[in-house]
């Protein structure tokens, strides 16, 4: 069983808790830099970018994550995609981690009373391959990519834009499965890595990567 540690330090971190352990993986919550010393992965939770961007330089973990990142599978959310980047348009602060090719742009979808519902296109694979295809996901102060470089690949999109990219092991998304309790990206994604054994049922999708 993988250990997948979950930052938790602001955000939506137990939402993302509640998915992992539903696909069977052993969750360590991370707000020590010890507690990523057993882990095989991270999950980058959704939260406020600013506020956790500062949290990882005042609990001292911006080193630990940022070498964790490089070195084994990462998967950002909404600010968790942010925190990934590798440039940030309007940075308000935030030193992103540079560990994805992509720029980005923070509140990129509009405030809080812009948030909406609406499903993925995932691309490299069968539509009907990919329950994400037809299932919603939450847009919630969402950010833009706005550019993915080559070293990046465009995992998904809505309405024509990029809203999910990967990089080797590395993925984000700028929208939440976990809001809506969609446990699809976390297991392609821990497939795609090598952590979790192919249950059959999101084949498709583990072969985005």
């Amino acid at each position: 069983m993988p250990r997948v540690g979950v930052l938790a330090l602001q955000g939506d971190f137990a939402l993302h808790a509640e998915l992992l352990r539903e696909l069977g993986v052993d969750v360590q919550l991370v707000r020590r830099a010890a507690e990523l010393e057993s882990c095989q992965a991270l999950v980058l939770p959704g939260g406020e970018s600013t506020t956790l961007a500062r949290l990882l330089d005042t609990q001292g973990l911006r080193d630990t994550v940022s070498d964790f990142v490089r070195r084994h599978p990462v998967l950002g959310t909404c600010a968790g995609c942010i925190l990934l980047a590798a440039e940030l348009e309007d940075a308000g602060g935030v030193e992103p981690l540079s560990r994805l090719d992509i720029r980005v742009r923070r509140n990129g979808f509009g405030r809080q009373v812009d948030s909406f519902e609406a499903p993925i296109v995932v691309e490299g694979v069968d539509p009907a391959a990919a329950p994400p295809v037809g299932s919603p996901v939450a847009f919630i102060r969402a950010p833009r990519i706005t550019r993915v470089g080559e070293s990046a690949t465009v995992w998904g999109r809505w309405s024509g834009e990029v809203v999910a990219v990967r990089e080797g092991t590395a993925a984000a998304l700028t929208f939440h499965p976990e809001v809506i309790g969609d446990p699809s990206w976390h297991e392609a994604w821990l497939k795609s890595a090598g952590l979790l054994a192919d249950r059959g049922s999101l084949d498709g999708l583990s072969g985005a990567f």
